[in-house]
């Protein structure tokens, strides 16, 4: 399974259990409610905020550390092979390999730093549009 099918499995699994637990009857006052008022669902953006920060510094670092030593490695495996040393493949295959895994690791950091972006903003559009229908339909119930 790929990343992007593992992401995509994730993120459907967290929907459906945040929408079990809006589907549930209010937690009686003073139950284990997740720790909010009265049990309602929180996103607490400073947290979500720095969470995405670290992301996007781990994938700067990436950049640079993770590739700081491909030229030497390249450099070191040509000369191996060249002097007919079998360790020469292998370095070469070892290189190829991390940089494969450090690909990986930046598509990942992208990844997280960019959902948790759009999570808070999704977020906020939707308090607002539920404060709009919440109030919409408490001006409807009072007016009929």
């Amino acid at each position: 399974m790929s990343f992007d099918e593992e992401w995509s499995a994730a993120r459907a699994t967290a929907t459906a259990s945040v929408a079990m637990r809006l589907n549930q009857l209010a937690p009686e006052p003073g139950g284990g409610g997740g720790g909010g008022a009265g049990g309602d669902l929180e996103l607490n953006q400073d947290h979500i905020g720095a969470i995405g920060s670290e992301a996007y510094k781990l994938h700067s670092r990436l950049l640079t550390d993770g590739r700081h030593a491909a030229t030497a490695t390249i450099e070191a495996a040509g000369a191996l092979a060249r002097e007919g040393f079998a360790s020469g493949a292998a370095l070469s295959t070892a290189q190829t390999t991390w940089e494969s895994q450090v690909k990986t690791l930046l598509a990942a950091c992208a990844n997280v730093s960019n959902a948790l972006n759009y999570s808070l903003s999704a977020h906020a559009e939707d308090e607002q549009q539920l404060r709009a229908d919440l109030t919409a339909s408490a001006l409807t119930t009072h007016l009929t």
